[in-house]
This record gives structure tokens, sequence and C-alpha cells, in this order.
């Protein structure tokens, strides 16, 4: 079996579609497959699936069937940003949308937590990636309570039923999605405390990344393991085989990249797609205006 078979069997222990039996202690952030890879090894591989994504992508944006929605989650230098730039670069970026959401504005906050989610949710035929998402009100809320007094929500909040509620509303919208022909895919880039301490440090030691580092990292940390707890629980109660979570362990940088394009090319790959064929009267038409091209030939 050649290194990609033994990379794309390697995935399905990340993949989680049963919440009842999530245990987030059990996934390891340093694993790397145990598949022998070295980082150049990687670099190889990765450039491989690459040409087969651009493949598959071309054939969804042809077909205008389906469309797939990438939520990517985590702690902070997780490595969000650098995941979409390395595993999405060389597609056609007139198929690719990139929403990041950031903290909501006044307006936002006039609408439910879903509503601008469900606008930035892909058309048909494209892929939407999601840089944090509709669970930061799951993970972020939760860790903060104080953030729900600006929401203008009726009831009591903050309680049991309260949160109970926010994971069935995300488990719905992502059911409707998928029924309506998304594929929901959604990336915990998993990492450790220490991992993100030396990212942290690398962004301080280092003059040219420094305007990555934000005080707001630093206040974060010390809810390391309140965020833990959310993810936990926002995993266990929104995984399901239709939009499943795929816990990445991230401590490798160049392996969570192939985790997330290797889970992105087995979902494209189960569309079964191919390219479209016209229908008789329109090949007619395409052949006709071939003969009249070849015959401008001098």
């Amino acid at each position: 079996m050649n290194k990609l078979a033994k990379f794309l069997r390697a995935l399905d222990s990340y993949h989680v579609t049963d919440g009842d039996k999530f245990d987030l202690s059990k996934f390891n952030p340093d694993d790397d497959g145990n598949l022998g890879l070295t980082k150049e090894d990687g670099a190889k591989l990765l450039k491989t699936v690459k040409e087969q994504l651009q493949e598959l992508q071309d054939l969804l944006y042809a077909n205008q069937t389906s469309s797939m929605l990438i939520i990517l989650q985590g702690m902070d230098a997780a490595g969000k940003d650098g995941t979409i730039k390395h595993v999405m670069s060389g597609v056609n970026p007139q198929g690719v949308t990139v929403t990041s959401f950031k903290q909501p504005g006044p307006a936002e906050l006039q609408h439910g937590f879903l509503w601008r989610i469900h606008a930035a949710a892909p058309q048909v035929g494209r892929i939407a990636i999601f840089n944090r998402s509709q669970y930061e009100d799951v993970l972020v809320t939760r860790v903060h309570p104080e953030i729900l007094d600006h929401e203008h929500l009726p009831g009591p909040i903050n309680t049991p039923e309260f949160w109970k509620g926010r994971y069935s509303d995300i488990r719905h919208l992502e059911h409707y999605l998928n029924r309506q022909g998304t594929i929901v895919l959604k990336f915990f880039l998993h990492i450790s405390r220490e991992e993100q301490r030396q990212r942290l440090l690398e962004r301080l030691d280092v003059p040219e990344k420094r305007w990555k580092f934000s005080p707001s990292d630093m206040h974060e940390r010390e809810y390391w393991d309140d965020y833990t707890k959310a993810y936990q629980d926002a995993i266990a109660e929104t995984a399901r085989p239709h939009a499943p979570w795929i816990v990445v362990p991230s401590n490798h940088k160049w392996y969570a990249r192939l985790v997330v394009i290797g889970a992105i090319i087995r979902a494209l790959k189960g569309l079964n797609q191919t390219a479209p064929k016209p229908d008789p009267e329109v090949s007619k038409s395409l052949d006709d205006y071939r003969a009249r091209l070849m015959a401008e030939k001098k």
C-alpha cells in the first residue's frame, strides 16, 4: 500500500460522528499517524493531494448540485489561517469563499446568533470556509457568559437548558444545510498547551511575526481548561454522520494540513461526480461552433 493510501486510511481515527461516545482526552495533539512520514514526505504528499483537490473542485463547480462548508475551529495559534493558506492554495478562487467571524457588531446582535452564519453558507457548486463559526457562540460565549448580556435575549440565559437549546439550533442548521446538498465538515485543530506556548513565543521572538500577537491571546490562555471543556461539550453535542467533526492533531503543522485536505478530498470523492455532458442538441451546436472555428484557420 502506498503512502497516500495509508494516510487516507488513517483519517478514520480522527472522525467523530457519534457525540455520545466522544472523549477529547483520548485524542493526542502530537499524533502524526504513525506512518513513518517526515516533514519532507508530508510536503510532497500535500502537493499530490492538492492536485486531486483541484480536480474535485472543478467537478463540484461544474455539476452545480452540491456544495461544501468547511468549519475551522481551534485555540489561539492552532493554525487556522495557515491551514487555509496551505490547503486551499491552488484551487479556483471563483469557487471558494472564506469568512472570518469576528465578534458580532451592533447590527448582528439585533438578530439571532445563526443569522450571519446562514447568510454566509455556500452557494451550490462552491466551497465556503469559516474561520471560526457558529461554534464561537457555544465556546467563547460559554467561557465568558457575560457576553450574553448584549444579545437581546428573552428569558433565562446561561442555564443548562439555554446551552442545550443552542446546541440543538446548531444541529438543526447543519442538518438543514446537509439536506440542501451541502457537505458539512467541522475541523477542531487540536494543539497542546505547551505547543501554544511555543507558538506564542515564536510570534514574540521573531520581529516579522510580532504583528500576529495579540494581548488577548495571553488573556484567553488563562481559560485553557474552560475552553477544553467547552470543546468537549460542543463536539459531543453536535457530531453527527451528516456533520462530522474531525479532531485534527495539530502540534505538527504539516500533518494537520494533510489531515484537513485528506478529509476534504474523501468527502468530495464520495459525491461520485463526473464531468457533466450536454444534451444531444447542445452537443450538436457545440460541434457546429467547433467546425466554424476550425474553418477560420488559415
